[in-house]
C-alpha cells in the first residue's frame, strides 16, 4: 500500500532504512542526525537500537551486524566522522556481507557544530559510493537502494545530508517494507583478518570495483541530465549536487537556456559531466559544503575549461547556499531578495535555569580568581555555555574530550592550575583515554565531570556512564581519596569551593563529580507521573 506522510528528512531517513530491512541502528546523538536514530528506537522497536559511547563503537557494532549477513545503519554528524574514520576507513577494506549504510550528518553554516567540514571526502578517501540526496523523498528513496548498492558491491555505502535537508519537512511517498535479512555470517576469513597479506589482496579488489562503481553512477537514476535543451549550445551548464539541486531549479535554469547535470551519487559521473562540458562554454558548480565537486572537475576537463563555483568566488567559499546566492551566480536578477525579518532581538544560547552547570561555574569561578594565570579547558556539551555571559569560565573548546588532555598538556608545560570540565557522555565517549594517560603520567590536573545524568544538549538520550563515574575513575587507577562528588546547589557553595581547592592543592590527578539531574530530563519525568 502507498501512503503519504510529512517528515522531516532525518525522519525521512530512518522510515526508508526502515522499510528497507535494517535489523539494527546504532548512532551517539548529534545535531543535526539525532533525530533518525529516534524515529526509530520510537517506530520500529524490532530494530536494535541504543545509543552507543561513541561513533567509533556504534560504526563497529554496525560492521558487525553486517558481518553476521544483516542490514545495519550507522548515524552520525560530520565531526564524528573523525572519531569512526578508523573502522570506517577499513570497512571498505574488509567488505560488508549484508548491507551497510553509513549516514553522516554535515553541517553548512556551523549551526551547531565547530566546523564545517565535508564527508564526501571520507567516501572518496575510502573508495566507496557515496548518495547525497537533494529532498526527503529522494532521502527515503535511496535507503533501499543503498542497501542493494552495498549488497551488491559488498562495500558499506556512505549517504551524505546537511542540516537543511535534516531539518525541514516535505511530503514523502512510502511503500511497503522488506523483511529483514536472515542471519548469515561471512564464512571467508581472509575478508575480514587485516593481516597485511590479507589486506593488500583485499585493498587490490577495492581498488578493482573502482570501475564498476563509475559505471553505477554512470547509469544511476540520480544522477542524470534534467533539461531538455541537451542539444542545443549554452553559454554556462550547471552540476547540481544534492540539495543545491533545488536552489538551481529554484531559478527556472530552463528558461535561461541553461543544461543542468543532477549528481546525487558518486563517484562523479565522469562520462555526462564530459558531455554536458562540450554543450556549454563554462559550467557553474552549484555544491552544498566544501569545492569537492569543482576540484575534480577541474581536474577532469583540464585548467583551461573555465569553471564557476565556490573557487572562484561566484558562489560563497563558506557557509550554505541559498536561491539568491545561486541565482546570483548564474546572472538572475534578485528582484525581492531573501530578507530575514528580525522581529526579536538576537539572544545568545544560556544554560537553562535551575542548571547544575550554573552551580559548578560560579564555583570555579571564584576559586580560580585565587589563583594567577588558572585555566579551565572546556569540552563538548551544553556546558560550553559557560564561555559565554555571566560566566565567562572556559578557556578552551575543541573537540570532543580534549579537556582532560589540553590541561594534562598545559600542566606539563608548567600551568598551574590546570582545570578541565567535562561532561558525563563526553567523558565516556573521549575523555576516558585522556585520564588514563594523566594518571599514567601523574600529570598535577583537576578534572570536574559534570553529570547531569543525561546526553542534554542533543535532547536528553541515555548517557553510556550513568551511574559508573567513580567505578570507573577507580578502575583507570586514580586514588580513592581523590575522587570526590558533589551536588551542584547554592546551599552547597561552601562545600563545593573547598573541595575545589583542596584538589586543585593536591599535586596529582583529581577528579570531582558535581551531580545533579538536568533540569530538563527532570521536568519531562515530572510531567509524564502526572499523566
Amino acid at each position: 500500500m502507498i501512503e503519504r506522510k510529512l517528515l522531516l528528512g532525518d525522519e525521512a531517513i530512518a522510515l526508508g532504512a526502515i522499510h528497507a530491512g535494517i535489523s539494527g541502528v546504532y548512532a551517539y546523538p548529534g545535531t543535526p542526525s539525532t533525530e533518525i536514530t529516534e524515529y526509530i528506537q520510537a517506530h520500529a522497536p524490532e530494530v536494535r537500537s541504543r545509543w552507543c559511547t561513541n561513533e567509533k563503537t556504534a560504526m563497529e557494532a554496525a560492521l558487525g551486524m553486517a558481518y553476521a549477513g544483516k542490514r545495519s545503519l550507522v548515524c552520525m554528524k560530520h565531526v564524528g566522522m573523525n572519531v569512526a574514520a578508523d573502522a570506517f576507513v577499513n570497512s571498505a577494506i574488509t567488505g560488508v556481507n549484508g548491507g551497510l549504510v553509513v549516514l553522516a550528518a554535515d553541517d553548512p553554516s556551523m549551526h551547531s557544530s565547530q566546523n564545517e567540514q565535508d564527508s564526501r571526502f571520507y567516501g572518496k578517501f575510502a573508495m566507496i559510493p557515496v548518495l547525497e540526496p537533494s529532498t526527503q523523498q529522494e532521502a527515503y528513496d535511496m535507503m533501499p537502494y543503498a542497501y542493494a548498492l552495498s549488497e551488491e558491491t559488498k562495500l558499506p555505502v556512505l549517504m551524505r545530508v546537511v542540516t537543511r535537508l535534516a531539518h525541514s519537512r516535505a511530503g514523502v511517498t512510502v511503500r511497503e517494507p522488506r523483511p529483514q535479512n536472515s542471519l548469515c555470517p561471512e564464512t571467508d576469513r581472509t575478508h575480514w583478518v587485516l593481516l597485511p597479506a590479507n589486506a593488500r589482496r583485499q585493498y587490490a579488489s577495492l581498488v578493482g570495483k573502482q570501475d564498476s562503481l563509475l559505471a553505477s553512477s554512470e547509469a544511476s537514476p540520480y544522477n542524470h541530465n534534467k533539461s531538455d535543451i541537451r542539444n542545443q549550445t549554452s553559454p554556462l551548464g550547471i552540476i547540481a549536487c544534492g540539495i543545491a539541486y533545488n536552489y538551481v531549479m529554484e531559478n527556472n535554469p530552463a528558461a535561461l537556456g541553461m543544461p543542468v547535470l543532477k549528481v546525487s551519487q558518486y563517484p562523479l559521473p565522469e562520462a555526462a559531466i564530459k558531455a554536458l562540458a562540450t554543450q556549454c562554454e563554462a559550467l557553474l558548480i552549484a555544491e552544498d559544503g566544501q569545492p569537492l565537486v569543482e576540484e575534480q572537475v577541474k581536474s577532469l576537463l583540464g585548467a583551461g575549461y573555465p569553471l564557476k563555483g565556490r573557487l572562484t568566488g561566484d558562489l560563497p567559499r563558506m557557509g550554505e547556499l541559498t536561491p539568491d546566492c545561486v541565482g546570483k551566480a548564474l546572472g538572475v536578477t534578485i528582484e525581492q531578495p531573501y530578507v530575514q525579518v528580525q522581529n526579536v532581538m538576537p539572544r545568545p544560547p544560556a544554560l537553562c535555569q535551575g542548571c547544575g552547570h550554573r552551580d559548578v561555574y560560579d564555583a570555579l569561578n571564584k576559586v580560580a580568581a585565587e589563583y594567577e594565570g588558572a585555566r579551565i579547558f572546556g569540552d563538548i556539551g551544553c556546558y560550553t555555555l559557560g564561555a559565554l555571559p555571566p560566566f565567562r569560565a572556559i578557556d578552551s573548546c575543541v573537540d570532543m574530550g580534549a579537556s582532560i588532555t589540553m590541561a594534562k598538556g598545559a600542566a606539563d608545560a608548567g600551568l598551574f592550575p590546570a582545570i578541565a570540565v567535562i561532561g558525563d557522555s563526553t567523558f565516556t565517549h573521549s575523555g576516558m583515554t585522556g585520564l588514563l594517560d594523566a594518571i599514567n603520567d601523574g600529570s598535577n590536573i583537576t578534572v570536574i565531570i559534570s553529570d547531569n545524568l543525561t546526553t542534554a544538549m542533543t535532547g536528553g538520550q541515555d548517557s553510556a556512564g550513568t551511574n559508573k563515574f567513580e567505578a570507573i575513575c577507580l578502575g583507570l587507577g586514580l586514588a580513592p581519596e581523590h575522587v570526590r562528588v558533589v551536588v551542584p546547589l547554592p546551599k552547597n557553595m561552601e562545600e563545593i569551593t573547598r573541595i575545589i581547592r583542596e584538589e586543585i592543592e593536591y599535586k596529582g590527578v583529581s577528579v570531582i563529580i558535581p551531580r545533579r539531574e538536568c533540569m530538563q530530563t527532570l521536568q519531562r519525568k515530572l510531567r509524564n507521573k502526572k499523566k
